[in-house]
C-alpha cells in the first residue's frame, strides 16, 4: 500500500480520504482485500473526474466518506467496494456489466441496489421517490448491505447538507425523518439514527434547533451535578451489592428526542428536561434483573413506567430493561439496564454483525428479525397497487409503538399500538385475515374492530364464505393488513369486472343473433393485438368499467363499419333488448344517489369510466343531462328475481306532538322495511317535515310502506322523493327542495 499511496506526494483531499480509508480497513481487513478496495477506487476516481461537488471538493470525496462510515462499523470488503462505487451507475458512462466483469456479480448488485432508478416516468417528485424507497427495499431483501450503504451515503449527505438551498434542506431532511431514521431504527442501528433525526431537525426546523440547544446549554451547568450525584449513589449501591462491574452512565437527552416530546406531551421544555437518564450496563442477564431490584429499592418506581424487553425484545432485536423512578428532588429517573452485548445490539443493530464478532448468538437473533421483517415489506410491497401506495404502508410500518398479544398456544405476537383484531389475523396469516368473521379475546366474544392490549389471548374465528370488508380499511392500523385488503378489493373488483364486461358483450352479440362463444380465437387474437391488450381478460375488464362500449367492440369483431354516429347509437341503443340488473353485481354497478331507483322502477344506465354503470331512474333530472353530453349509456331494466334491500327516500309531513316519530317507525318495521336515517328538516309547533331514507326490497314494497303511512292520523302528507336534496339558506334556516 506504501506504492500505492506516496508520502512525498502533497495530498488532495481525495487522497487523504483513501489513505485514512486504508488505514481502517487494514486493521481488520487482509491486504488482498485492501489492495480490491483500492482498485475500486481508482475506478471510480476516474469515472468521477471532472465532477464537483456543491462544496467545491472533487466528487470522488463523497464515497469515500461514505466508505469510512462502513469502515468505522468494520463493514466487509465487497460492502466498502460498493460504498466507493456507489454512484457511478447512476452519475457516470459506467454500466453494471462493466462492475461484475471487474468485480464480480455481489458488488456489481449492490451497487445496483443503491442507484435510483433513472429515467422514471413519473407525474411528481413523490412518486419517484416512492419508487426509488421501493427498488432499495426490494434490493435489502437480497442483501442487507445495500441499506447499510444507503444509510451511510445518506448521512454524509446531511452533515454535508448546509451548502443547499433552504427549500431542497428542507426536503431532504424530511424524507430522512420519514423514511431513513425510521429505517435505521428499525434495523435495530441506534446510534445512526439519532444522528440522521439530530441533522434532520436541524436542517427541518432550524430556529426551532438553535432555541432548543442554547436552552440545553444554559441548563446544562446545574444538571451536571444532579447527574454526577446521583450516578455516584447508584454505583455506590450497586458496588454494595457485590456488583462491581455495573458500569453507571448518566445521558443527556438528544435535541429530537426533547422536541418530539415537547410536542407529543404539550408541554414546554422544563417539563421534559427534568426526565433524567440513565444507563446501567452489566455482564450477565440475571445481573441485570438483581440492579432492577437494587435501584428500586433505592428509588421509588413510577407505577406502570416498567418494560422487560429482555424476556420479550423489540421487532429490532432491542433489549433491555426499562424502569422510571422518583430521583432524590423529586425528578423522575430513566434508567435503562442492559447487558454489554445488548448495548452493542442495541447501538449498532444489524451492522453489529461486522462490529462484534464474538457475540453471535445475540448478531443472528437480530438478523433474523431484520429478515423477517424485509419478508413482510416484501409481502406488503406484492399486495401494493403502486409505489406511493407501497411508500404509504411503509412509513405505517415504520411508526409503531408494540403491544404484546398472544394466541391460544402461547406464542407471542408483537403488533402496534392501536392493532385491533383484523391486523392480528393478518399477522397470523394472509389466508387467516380475508376470512375473519370475529374472535374471543381472553375467551370472550369480541368485533373486529377491538383494539388490542398488551397479555391478551386472541384467537380467531374464520369462516369459509366470509370475505374482506371495505370498512376494516377505517381501523386496521398494520401496513401488512391494509395491503392485503385493498389488494383483495382490487382483485375483488376486477372479477366483477370481467363478469360484468361479459355479459354486456354477450347481449350485444345476441342482438345480431350470434353467440361470443361462436366468435373464432383467431378473430379474438386479432382484435386483442388491434386493441393492443394483453388478454381477452382485458378487454372484458375493459368493458365492465366502461373504459370501452361494447356495441363497438361488436363491431369491430364483426368487421363492420368503426365509424357510427351518435343517432344511429341511439337508434341500436332502443332496439336492443336491455341489460338486466339484479342489484347484487357489487362495485361494478352501482345505483345512483340522486334519485335512489328501487327494483320495479324505469331505470336507464350509463358508463362512469373506471367504475362501471352507473343506474338512474328514467325520470331523473340528470338523465337528460348526461344523454347531452355522454354518448355512453345503455337500456337497463330490473331482473323479475332481483333480492335484496334497496334505499329508497319519502318526505312526511307529520303533526308536531309527542310520540308522533315513534309511530312512523312502528308503522315502518311493522311493514318489513328498515330505516336509514330520519332528517328532520323544518319544524314548528304544529307541523315537522321529515326526510327518512327506508330500506324497501322493490317499488312494491315501497308503495305498501306509504299506503299504511298514509292511513296515520299524525301524517299530513306523503311522497316519494326522486331527485337529489339541495341544501338552501333562506333567513338563516336550513331547509331542503327537490
Amino acid at each position: 500500500m506504501n506504492q500505492l499511496l506516496p508520502k512525498e506526494v502533497t495530498e488532495l483531499p481525495n487522497e487523504k480520504l483513501i489513505r485514512r480509508l486504508c488505514s481502517l480497513v487494514s486493521t481488520y481487513l487482509d491486504s488482498a482485500q485492501v489492495d480490491e478496495i483500492y482498485r475500486a477506487y481508482q475506478l471510480a476516481l476516474s469515472a468521477h473526474e471532472g465532477q464537483f461537488r456543491l462544496t467545491g471538493e472533487p466528487y470522488i470525496c463523497h464515497p469515500l466518506s461514505v466508505a469510512i462510515i462502513l469502515a468505522e462499523m468494520r463493514m466487509d470488503a465487497k460492502g466498502i467496494m460498493a460504498a466507493i462505487l456507489h454512484d457511478v451507475i447512476e452519475d457516470t458512462p459506467v454500466t453494471k456489466e462493466q462492475l461484475r466483469e471487474q468485480f464480480g456479480d455481489e458488488v456489481a448488485e449492490l451497487v445496483d441496489g443503491v442507484s435510483k432508478l433513472t429515467q422514471l416516468d413519473c407525474k411528481s417528485r413523490a412518486e419517484a421517490q416512492a419508487q426509488n424507497v421501493r427498488k432499495m427495499v426490494l434490493a435489502m431483501v437480497k442483501d442487507l448491505r445495500v441499506i447499510m450503504v444507503k444509510l451511510a451515503d445518506r448521512l454524509h449527505n446531511m452533515r454535508t447538507l448546509g451548502i443547499m438551498s433552504p427549500t431542497r434542506r428542507r426536503r431532504i431532511a424530511r424524507e430522512t425523518l420519514d423514511i431513513y431514521a425510521p429505517i435505521a431504527n428499525r434495523l435495530g442501528m441506534n446510534e445512526m439514527r439519532l444522528e440522521l433525526e439530530e441533522l434532520g431537525f436541524a436542517a427541518m426546523y432550524p430556529m426551532r434547533y438553535r432555541v432548543l440547544e442554547q436552552s440545553v446549554k444554559k441548563a446544562r451547568g446545574n444538571r451536571k451535578e444532579v447527574v454526577a450525584l446521583i450516578e455516584s449513589t447508584i454505583t455506590k449501591r450497586l458496588h454494595d451489592a457485590g456488583l462491581v462491574n455495573c458500569e453507571v452512565i448518566g445521558r443527556e437527552k438528544h435535541l429530537y428526542s426533547l422536541y418530539q416530546k415537547m410536542r407529543t406531551k404539550h408541554v414546554s421544555f422544563s417539563g421534559v428536561y427534568d426526565v433524567y437518564a440513565f444507563r446501567i450496563i452489566a455482564d450477565q442477564v440475571d445481573d441485570c434483573y438483581r440492579a432492577l431490584g437494587i435501584v428500586h429499592n433505592l428509588y421509588k418506581p413510577v407505577p406502570g413506567r416498567f418494560k422487560d424487553y429482555i424476556a420479550v425484545p423489540k421487532a429490532n432485536g432491542y433489549q433491555s430493561l426499562h424502569t422510571v423512578l422518583v430521583g432524590p428532588y423529586g425528578q423522575p429517573l430513566e434508567i435503562q439496564i442492559r447487558t454489554r452485548a445488548m448495548h452493542h445490539l442495541a447501538e449498532s443493530g444489524i451492522a453489529a454483525h461486522w462490529l462484534y464478532k464474538s457475540d453471535q448468538e445475540e448478531i443472528s437473533s437480530s438478523q433474523a428479525r431484520a429478515h423477517e421483517w424485509l419478508r413482510d415489506l416484501l409481502e406488503i410491497q406484492k399486495s401494493a397497487g403502486d409505489s406511493m401506495e407501497f411508500l404509504d404502508n411503509l412509513k405505517v410500518d415504520l411508526f409503531q409503538q408494540e403491544v404484546y398479544v398472544f394466541t391460544p398456544k402461547g406464542k407471542i405476537t408483537k403488533l402496534p399500538r392501536g392493532a385491533t383484531i383484523v391486523d392480528f389475523a393478518y399477522a397470523v396469516h394472509t389466508d387467516i385475515g380475508n376470512t375473519c368473521v370475529s374472535a374471543r379475546i381472553d375467551r370472550m366474544l369480541a368485533p373486529l374492530q377491538t383494539v388490542l392490549e398488551n397479555g391478551q389471548t386472541v384467537e380467531i374465528i374464520t369462516a369459509p364464505w366470509a370475505r374482506p370488508n371495505p370498512l376494516w380499511l377505517n381501523f386496521v392500523v398494520t401496513a401488512k393488513a391494509r395491503a392485503a385488503i385493498r389488494s383483495y378489493l382490487r382483485n375483488f373488483k376486477k372479477q366483477e369486472a370481467v363478469a360484468l364486461g361479459r355479459r354486456l358483450l354477450e347481449k350485444e352479440f345476441n342482438a345480431h343473433n350470434m353467440s361470443f362463444e361462436d366468435v373464432p380465437k383467431e378473430r379474438i387474437d386479432q382484435l386483442l393485438k388491434a386493441l393492443e391488450l394483453p388478454s381477452l381478460e382485458a378487454l372484458l375488464e375493459d368493458i365492465g368499467l366502461g373504459n370501452r362500449l361494447p356495441f363497438l367492440v361488436v363491431r369491430q369483431f364483426l368487421q363492420a363499419d368503426a365509424s357510427l354516429d351518435a343517432g344511429s347509437k341511439e337508434e341500436k341503443g332502443t332496439a336492443l333488448s336491455p341489460l338486466i340488473i339484479k342489484g347484487t353485481e357489487g362495485m361494478v354497478v352501482n345505483l345512483a344517489k340522486c334519485c335512489r331507483p328501487i327494483p320495479g322502477d324505469p331505470i336507464v344506465g350509463f358508463f362512469n369510466p373506471g367504475k362501471g354503470i352507473v343506474v338512474h331512474l328514467s325520470e331523473c333530472k340528470n338523465v337528460s343531462e348526461l344523454r347531452k353530453k355522454h354518448m355512453n349509456w345503455l337500456d337497463v331494466d330490473w331482473d323479475k328475481q332481483a333480492s335484496g334491500e334497496f334505499p329508497a327516500v319519502i318526505r312526511l309531513e307529520l303533526m308536531n306532538q309527542v310520540g308522533t316519530l315513534a309511530k312512523v317507525a312502528s308503522t315502518i318495521s311493522r311493514m318489513g322495511a328498515n330505516i336509514e336515517n330520519v332528517q328532520i328538516t323544518n319544524q314548528d309547533s304544529q307541523i315537522s317535515t321529515d326526510i327518512i331514507t327506508l330500506m324497501v326490497k322493490d317499488r312494491v314494497h315501497l308503495a305498501s310502506v306509504m299506503r299504511e303511512l298514509r292511513k296515520l292520523s299524525v301524517v299530513l302528507k306523503i311522497s316519494r322523493v326522486k331527485s337529489e336534496l339541495r341544501k338552501k339558506q333562506n333567513h338563516g334556516k336550513t331547509n331542503y327542495s327537490d
